[in-house]
């Protein structure tokens, strides 16, 4: 393997595991507050959506890992795919 791809592989890039999102007006924005509840436009029983580096990559479930939430994959993008999402073009 070489030394650049042996330093691109340790690198860490952004995991986010998106639950749904909604659009609403700048004006309720400005009066949110502590125990307000946004309607989110996915059902609660719909797979979450796994992306890296702002492009998605698979889906999984929510689980509990002791204190705190993790996801279970359910299906990920090809190795190349991931390659991509992460902002390198050529697979490993």
């Amino acid at each position: 393997m070489s030394t650049d791809l042996t330093t691109i592989l340790k690198l860490n890039v952004p995991v986010i595991v998106n639950i749904g999102c909604s659009s609403i007006p700048t004006s309720d924005i400005l009066t949110l507050g502590p125990g307000a509840i946004l309607e989110l436009d996915k059902p609660a029983d719909e797979p979450l959506d796994l992306w890296v580096n702002n492009k998605p990559i698979g889906t999984g479930t929510a689980v509990k890992v002791g204190e705190n939430f993790g996801i279970r994959i359910l299906n990920l993008g090809s190795t190349h795919e991931r390659i991509q999402a992460m902002g390198t073009q050529k697979p490993v």
